[in-house]
């Protein structure tokens, strides 16, 4: 585990069974809020095609004008055949690292507010604990403001 190797301390992935796919399952799996999921969303920009990830809080919806805007590019939803040729993950269990193709990476800045954050570790039924400041430095993302509403 490329992470594990990096933080050991404390980014063992951790096993959840069918709980870790879904937000507040995987809260109570591993006894957080689901605020403090760093959920992994894959976007495809328009003109360039590259892929877009955006690690929003679990609470919270992404805009994805917002998103637009700070790329300076549309957006669009990905299909699972573009996230996997992309992430080279599926979708509901996409890490915020380790990606086939670096994505453009965009921070939830509600994720700074948390001491601790639970992401996927590659499978839908897996997470790692990391430190937000951790997450801005693994994936070189830029933290903002992507909540709709």
């Amino acid at each position: 585990m490329l992470i594990a190797n990096r933080h050991p301390e404390h980014a063992h992935p951790l096993e959840a069974g069918d709980a870790a796919h879904y937000g507040p399952d995987a809260a109570a799996a591993v006894g957080c809020t689901v605020a403090e999921i760093a959920k992994s969303l894959v976007f495809r920009a328009k003109e360039s095609g590259r892929s877009v990830l955006v690690i929003a809080s679990g609470t919270n919806r992404v805009d994805e004008k917002k998103i637009s805007a700070l790329l300076g590019e549309k957006i669009g939803r990905a299909d699972a055949d573009f996230v996997r040729a992309k992430t080279g993950f599926a979708i509901g269990g996409v890490p915020p690292v380790g990606h086939a193709e670096a994505p453009a990476t965009l921070i939830d800045e509600d994720l700074l507010t948390f001491e601790t954050i639970w992401a996927a570790a590659g499978t839908p039924n897996a997470v790692f604990k990391l430190k937000p400041g951790e997450l801005e430095a693994l994936t070189g993302g830029r933290v903002a403001d992507v909540k709709a509403g």
